[in-house]
């Protein structure tokens, strides 16, 4: 039975099948992967134990107390981002992205001239982007067994037509699912198997999703440190947090055969907005023992953040006999509160007289203890935190850079290798992140430039929808490459 197009009020609509406030955005904002200046990132990231970059204030207060003198940098970076997808075929997808990195500036607060006590007190502020999230695949290919119609078939299963709600609710507006024959007004067949009284089943049509994802997380490092009797540096750093982030996704599934359902084709669409502010406080310290070596310790406590989410949703479908509808669902408003996991950090680094060092970082973070929480609307939200303690574990990230010096030219290298963070019975179990960089840069006793690249990959499982007949899943290759320039000046010798 197929009921007469209406439209509902919002209000009495049972709301079903949004995803909002999952596993996904818990570790979307949870992950750091300092990027910076150019120096910073063709080594590797790994300055734990190194510091004397602006970068590191975000990682390792301490190495502010290194700095020797003022100084100002400035660090754009170009963003190449491509993305290939199997999914019964392969289909490559790019995009290009400029952005600001990393921008900052230290000065003195205490400058002594003797080599005891406390011979410098340094303060600074840096901007540095902590993950760039800009985005973009297509996903495309031929189904032979399912739909995303047949997961909104679940959604609705056992709820009465007139009472759907979400994409679920608009699927049937548009004549995508409908009542089983014969049965009551709670089963559901789609265009594709038991539709209305024509119930036939024939898949084969073609899916295509085009993902659109745009933003970052970025952090306003304010920090203070200083040097004692170049033996210790310490220093600490209050980290405001900042994320604006847009997911966007077009799917389509159209058939180009005959159908009982006389379906031709449907497009829905998924978008959704986030923007947060969030604090943090980080203290570290480097020790160095000798001339030659340092090392390095800090500890991150969570960052606490307060978001606002927009999300709206939409469907149209044509049909062979010149049938053709829209429907939307209105725009749906949150605003939650999202704990990170503390960090523990530690690095050493070796000085190889003026020729060159090595740096090698070990950080640790349990991602099973990120936890969302209501900011006055009551929401219950144990049952997503349990999700997250089920689905996330510990992560172990190990970071890796050199540096060789000949005169005023400086070549470097590094490697980041960022641990498994899906439990073993999930999916994507086996993704990690790892990085190459490498770079050059020039200093001219108060001016200096570097340039870094850095390529990032991973391999990872996406599911497009999750029904009774069939988990449709692509597997995707994420390759993200980051060209860095820094311009540097010094000041206040």
């Amino acid at each position: 039975m197929k009921r007469s197009a209406l439209i509902i009020a919002a209000a009495l609509l049972t709301f079903t099948g949004l995803k909002a406030q999952n596993v996904d955005d818990a570790l979307r904002y949870s992950q750091i992967f300092y990027t910076g200046t150019a120096r910073f990132m063709s080594m590797g990231g790994a300055f734990t134990a190194l510091g004397g970059d602006m970068s590191s204030f975000s990682q390792n207060p301490a190495g502010i107390g290194v700095f020797r003198s003022s100084e100002i940098s400035v660090t754009p970076q170009l963003l190449h981002a491509k993305t290939s997808a199997n999914f019964n075929g392969i289909s490559d997808d790019y995009m290009y992205n400029f952005n600001l990195g990393q921008a900052g500036i230290v000065g003195n607060l205490i400058k002594g001239s003797g080599t005891t006590g406390l011979i410098s007190l340094n303060i600074g502020y840096s901007f540095n982007k902590t993950n760039n999230l800009n985005n973009t695949a297509r996903i495309q290919g031929n189904s032979s067994s399912s739909s995303m119609a047949d997961y909104w078939a679940d959604e609705a299963y056992g709820i009465y037509y007139g009472d759907i709600g979400g994409a679920a609710g608009i699927a049937y507006d548009a004549w995508i699912i409908d009542t089983l024959r014969d049965a009551n007004a709670s089963y559901y067949g789609t265009v594709f198997s038991n539709y209305g009284d024509n119930p036939s089943s024939i898949y084969g049509q073609n899916i295509r999703r085009l993902i659109t994802n745009q933003g970052y997380t970025g952090e306003h490092a304010i920090s203070i440190g200083g040097n004692y009797s170049n033996k210790v540096y310490f220093g600490a750093t209050l980290g405001i947090s900042t994320i604006k982030y847009t997911g966007h996704y077009e799917h389509l599934e159209k058939a180009d055969y005959f159908l009982d359902s006389q379906f031709s084709d449907f497009s829905y669409v998924e978008h959704f907005e986030n923007t947060g502010t969030g604090v943090n406080l980080k203290i570290g310290a480097i020790i160095r023992p000798v001339e030659e070596l340092r090392i390095g310790v800090a500890f991150h406590s969570p960052t606490l953040y307060k978001i606002n989410e927009r999300f709206y949703d939409n469907i149209s479908s044509n049909f062979t006999d010149g049938g053709h509808y829209e429907y939307y669902n209105d725009d749906l408003v949150f605003e939650y509160a999202l704990t990170t996991p503390f960090r523990a950090l530690a690095g050493v680094a070796y000085q190889i007289e003026k020729s060159g060092l090595l740096s090698v970082d070990y950080e640790f973070v349990d991602y099973s203890m990120v936890k969302f929480s209501e900011t006055g609307d009551d929401y219950d939200y144990s049952e997503k935190n349990l999700d997250i303690k089920n689905t996330l574990k510990p992560a172990h990230n190990i970071r890796v850079g050199g540096e060789l010096r000949f005169n005023k030219l400086y070549f470097r290298g590094g490697y980041g290798y960022y641990g498994k963070v899906f439990r073993e019975d999930e999916v994507n179990k086996d993704l990690f992140n790892r990085s190459i960089s490498a770079g050059v840069g020039f200093r001219e006793q108060n001016l200096s430039i570097d340039f870094g690249f850095t390529n990032m990959r991973n391999e990872q499982k996406y599911i497009l929808y999750d029904s009774y007949y069939e988990t449709a899943m692509a597997n995707l290759t994420n390759t993200r490459n980051m060209f860095s320039v820094t311009l540097g000046y010094k000041f206040g010798f």
